[in-house]
């Protein structure tokens, strides 16, 4: 779904960060890259972004009941 607001285990926002790593990702960046160029140095934070799966599009496509 959408990623947190905060990382679960340390509580350091990293909401406001997932639109830059998608789009250093879309440039081409490795996720390593991307991290240190975010800022993003603490592992719980790490897999708050390496383990999100973007399922929006999947969700869309069936009706509310």
């Amino acid at each position: 779904m959408l990623i947190p607001i905060r990382c679960f285990t340390c509580g350091k926002p990293i909401g406001d960060k997932y639109a830059a790593y998608n789009k250093e990702l879309a440039e081409g960046k490795k996720a390593p890259e991307a991290f240190e160029d975010l800022g993003i140095e603490r592992y719980c934070c790490k897999r708050m972004f390496v383990g999100q799966a973007d399922l929006t599009e999947e969700i869309k496509k069936y009706p509310r009941f």
